[in-house]
């Protein structure tokens, strides 16, 4: 409690918040990470293509029906809502503390919990588009096609989800803008992230202030360099902070 009570202090007293982000932040929210025990790196093992494979783009382009059965089943949880971690980065943007939310996370749980600066590293399933046309579709429009993989209903193009998949680069103007708010951040909260995923597990090295905190419930490369660690689940700790500031 008193680690909580101390990052309660710290965002009061700081007005250039960052949080940056991974599938650990979600998982309250009951969407599966990747590498913990439960995750999904790990419940697929007996599946005869790991999943590192098929979220790859050469998987993607030779096999693309056996990546949308993988993608639908797996990866699209439209129904999951934002947890006690979402909801209080969102207030503290509203009160002008927090200046962006960096993700790794596709699942635009930030954004339905009223973010707006949300630097989304690896896309969102919220966008897709046809690679024939490259019109644009929303999440519901996909889930909603008879096809397991999703056609352009105007030129048949394959739709694409815009997530970055293994063998794909990042945006190179999101990694930038990423990169220039954790620099000039007076304040970084890392959370739900293994910091393994490289390049984005690299960004934390550009952060030039005195406090640094990460929520995590397992190890991290990162453990040895932040100036305050919490082990416990993120939601619930965000929470608890949230009832000591008030809001």
């Amino acid at each position: 409690m008193q680690k909580i009570e101390t990052l309660a202090s710290w965002i009061e007293q700081s007005d250039n918040i960052v949080f940056f982000g991974g599938a650990g932040s979600s998982t309250e929210s009951g969407i599966p990470d990747f590498r913990s025990a439960a995750g999904l790196y790990q419940t697929e093992q007996h599946s005869p293509y790991p999943p590192e494979l098929m979220l790859s783009r050469s998987f993607f382009v030779k096999m693309p029906e056996i990546f949308f059965d993988f993608y639908r089943s797996k990866m699209l949880h439209p129904d999951a809502q934002p947890n006690g971690c979402h909801r209080l980065l969102a207030k503290l943007e509203e009160q002008g503390k927090l200046k962006a939310v960096v993700t790794q996370n596709i699942d635009g749980l930030h954004q339905k919990a009223g973010s707006k600066e949300v630097l989304e590293l690896h896309g969102s399933v919220h966008r897709n588009y046809c690679m024939g046309c490259r019109r644009f579709f929303g999440l519901e429009q996909v889930m909603a096609s008879k096809h397991l993989v999703p056609r352009c209903p105007y030129c048949q193009g394959i739709v694409k989800p815009d997530v970055v998949l293994y063998e794909e680069a990042l945006d190179q103007q999101v990694l930038i803008s990423s990169m220039d708010a954790i620099t000039n951040a007076d304040l970084l909260i890392v959370g739900g992230t293994s910091l393994t995923v490289h390049p984005a597990a690299e960004l934390v090295s550009y952060f030039e202030g005195t406090r640094s905190v990460l929520l995590n419930m397992d190890p991290t490369p990162y453990d040895q360099k932040a100036n305050l660690m919490i082990n416990d689940k993120i939601g619930e700790v965000m929470d608890q902070v949230s009832r000591i500031l008030g809001i």
